[in-house]
């Protein structure tokens, strides 16, 4: 099984567990461990997967670190858990940071179980940075995350191959936090830029007052632009204008409903808007052609490949209630929605749900 498969099913075992994973041991045991054996670590050989490291710190003494990897007879990362939903950027780098400075290890891990900060000493040499330089959330990743998550793995780790891809991974990262900050609250700055390139009077308080307004406004819309783009390139034009198939569960038998008149069947908005959000989703690992929907009475089926056997999610949308199930992993996930746009926050699920179909195929 390949790192990112393996992953996939610590992704779903997550989303199954998590609210009843309350404490740190409780993390280690069910999430931690099993993603350092998806990187391919003897997490039962306590001279390669080390718990409770001594890292007494000057006057502070029975100072330990959770885990410690060893290799080649070197200390090369270091792992401190916390429990999951823990802030681990503001209250626990700190921790980390002192246990980095008496060891030879280049990189710390900090972890909830989920999400994993990754830190190195890029700025001063055994003296662990302020930010990490990459992160990865077991329940929101995709190809890129994975490809990096690799040079981590056991069999291909090469300190000076990470060391090299840190100090840009770092700085990608934190560009990334800004310009994010910038499209949230443009800064004074970004305003007075833009501004200036399309204004050409003078820049008094009010001017800076309205630009300020004026220059979120059209960031929000584009990227609300480039949203829909990106969904409408992913839905086949043939499907909008198509009326529904009835899907009858118990038979093989489809019943196509030439138009909403006829069969009671109307495919609203809502439903399409949530149709393009999962085929935009899957988009990563098949071609969008093959993620079909088929509309019902009482709900909207989503699948791989026009075939009721393999169901991705059903869109349960009323007037007043909305939900979603999704067959990830031959179990049914159902989850209460307010909005369609929330579908992207089960992601890991519903690329589950298509990843499993391809699985089959590879080993029939």
């Amino acid at each position: 099984m390949d790192l990112i498969d393996k992953l996939h099913e610590l992704s779903s075992r997550i989303q199954r567990q998590k609210a009843s994973v309350q404490t740190e041991e409780a993390a280690k045991t069910a999430f931690v461990l099993p993603f350092l054996q998806a990187l391919g670590y003897d997490v039962f050989n306590p001279s390669e997967v080390i718990p409770e490291l001594n890292a007494d710190h000057g006057v502070k003494k029975g100072e330990k670190v959770d885990y410690a990897i060893k290799l080649d007879g070197k200390i090369v990362i270091l792992i401190e858990c916390k429990p999951v939903g823990a802030e681990l950027e503001k209250k626990h780098a700190a921790q980390l940071y002192r246990y980095f400075s008496v060891t030879e290890s280049r990189f710390g891990v900090l972890t909830d179980g989920i999400r994993y900060l990754f830190y190195s000493d890029l700025e001063k040499d055994n003296c662990m940075d302020d930010r990490p330089f990459f992160e990865f959330n077991l329940l929101q990743f995709g190809e890129n995350e994975v490809e990096e998550l690799k040079k981590f793995n056991k069999n291909s780790f090469d300190l000076d191959t990470i060391i090299s891809t840190a100090s840009n991974l770092k700085y990608h990262k934190a560009l990334v936090s800004e310009i994010r900050a910038e499209f949230e609250q443009p800064s004074e700055d970004m305003v007075k830029l833009l501004t200036s390139r399309v204004y050409n009077g003078r820049i008094t308080q009010q001017v800076k007052e309205q630009f300020s307004e004026l220059t979120l406004k059209a960031m929000k819309d584009y990227v609300r632009a480039r949203v829909n783009e990106r969904l409408k390139s992913a839905l086949d034009t043939d499907l909008v204008e198509q009326h529904a198939v009835e899907i009858n569960t118990d038979s093989e038998d489809i019943a196509v409903a030439e138009s909403p008149d006829s069969s009671g069947i109307e495919t609203t908005s809502d439903e399409l808007e949530g149709f393009r959000i999962v085929r935009a989703i899957g988009a990563e690992f098949v071609d969008p052609e093959r993620i079909v929907m088929r509309d019902a009475k009482s709900y909207c089926a989503i699948l791989l490949d026009d075939n009721n056997r393999k169901p991705i999610c059903r869109l349960h949308f009323g007037k007043t209630k909305m939900s979603v199930t999704i067959f990830a992993l031959n179990n049914e996930t159902k989850v209460e929605i307010e909005k369609v746009t929330q579908i992207y926050q089960f992601r890991s699920l519903i690329q589950d749900a298509i990843h499993q179909y391809e699985q089959k195929e590879e080993f029939a």
